[in-house]
């Protein structure tokens, strides 16, 4: 029996096309390899968002060939798109896959003759990525995303409604809808229409939410201007299915960083957005990504964005330290900002994300939320991990992983909801 290996490294659309590669394969016999045994074949997802995702990349591929000698070994993700050459010249690289939508050949040329249009499974995990499009248009100045995956592709929307009864009838109960632009499903089709038949993402959610099942939906990254109506009408009219919770993108909340960054709004509108989302549920999470140390950034430009943080009440900041892309327009920026500066910045918003966190998780004491359970503890209390449909990490009361827990939220502890 052929033994294989995935790694997958970055975001979650890699690691929505890692599960639909190893599914293939596993549809024509190969096995994963556990533990210390030697694959056969191997396949790295790879990232190249930071000079720190190609270097790992790298690492990873060489630590594969070690370990596995004999092995042949097919990269794939945005690092192969992008430096394809280099890639190849690494040990055991026998392939070097530069586009995605090539998928289906790539598992073609390994003998699968009934080519899936989907998953059915995501691993051991509980919560199921669906990737739903790929591809992006804007050029934001410190991006190189949209260099190597730039073609606007989303997926017909009966394979996607297949694929999520397929994942519920596996027992997952929270599918997580997932894109390199997720706002921008349906767009490459418009174009070609009158707009009265355009296709947007709240159809699509619609469309789900209305599958029969006890399962759940949750909306991965988002831009501000995609915080439409119509979405959050969906998202009021399918309370029980679709999870109260978005992120949504900043990056900055100074003006003329924003500028900088070519971002297409200001720090008002992304606030409007916010608002009007807060207005409409009953305290939604929102989560977001920033960036600190842009070029340029001035003490008083990073105040501005601490400052909209604490105006919108942030669950959660993902904090990313800025990293100069090659061939970025950000990369060549005057004023570039030294390590040490993004450290401490990147320590303060760190600790201001604590602080609203903590906020906003003690103002849901008293609130029943339906939480997914997916880890014991370990620390023989009996009790699990689970995520609550407002996407806080919440200690509760199951019998196992993967059933839904209707709870009170409790106390705060160590950044956790308790269970009251």
């Amino acid at each position: 029996m052929m033994k294989l290996k995935t790694v997958t490294l970055g975001c979650k659309v890699n690691q929505y096309e890692t599960e639909y590669v190893r599914e293939g394969l596993h549809g024509i016999g190969y096995e994963d390899a556990i533990d210390e045994q030697p694959a056969d074949l191997c396949v790295v997802n790879t990232c190249t968002v930071t000079n720190e995702g190609d270097s790992k990349s790298r690492q990873l591929i060489r630590r594969l060939a070690r370990d596995n000698p004999a092995s042949k070994i097919v990269v794939m993700g945005c690092y192969a798109t992008r430096a394809p050459e280099e890639v190849a010249t690494l040990p055991n690289v026998t392939e070097v896959l530069t586009d995605k939508r090539e998928l289906p050949d790539l598992l073609g040329r390994f003998g699968v003759t009934d080519v899936p249009t989907g998953i059915s499974g995501f691993g051991r995990r509980h919560r199921a990525y669906v990737k739903v499009q790929d591809g992006c248009l804007l050029r934001c100045s410190f991006c190189i995303i949209p260099h190597v995956r730039p073609e606007l592709t989303s997926r017909p929307q009966q394979h996607i409604l297949d694929e999520v009864r397929r994942l519920v009838d596996n027992g997952y109960r929270e599918v997580v809808l997932t894109g390199i632009h997720l706002g921008h499903y349906g767009v490459d089709w418009n174009r070609h229409r009158p707009k009265d038949e355009w296709t947007r993402l709240s159809h699509l959610v619609r469309a789900i939410a209305e599958l029969p099942g006890d399962f759940r939906i949750r909306l991965s990254s988002i831009e501000a201007t995609e915080v439409t109506r119509e979405l959050i009408r969906v998202m009021q009219d399918y309370g029980d299915k679709v999870c109260p919770h978005l992120h949504i993108s900043m990056q900055s909340g100074s003006d003329s960083v924003l500028r900088r960054m070519r971002r297409r709004w200001g720090s008002r509108r992304f606030i409007d957005r916010c608002r009007l989302l807060q207005d409409s549920l009953e305290r939604p999470a929102i989560t977001t990504d920033i960036i600190v140390g842009f070029p340029g950034e001035t003490d008083t430009e990073f105040a501005e964005t601490c400052d909209v943080a604490r105006q919108v009440g942030f669950s959660k900041i993902h904090v990313f330290p800025f990293s100069a892309r090659r061939t970025t327009p950000a990369a060549e920026m005057p004023d570039q900002l030294p390590k040490q500066v993004k450290q401490e910045r990147g320590r303060e918003l760190s600790r201001i994300e604590a602080e609203l966190r903590d906020e906003y998780f003690a103002s849901l004491r008293g609130m029943n939320l339906r939480v997914l359970a997916e880890s014991s503890l370990e620390d023989g209390s009996g009790l699990m991990l689970g995520t609550s449909c407002r996407y806080s990490p919440t200690i509760v009361n199951a019998t196992q992983a993967g059933e839904f827990v209707e709870v009170t939220a409790g106390d705060v502890a160590d950044g956790q909801l308790l269970q009251a």
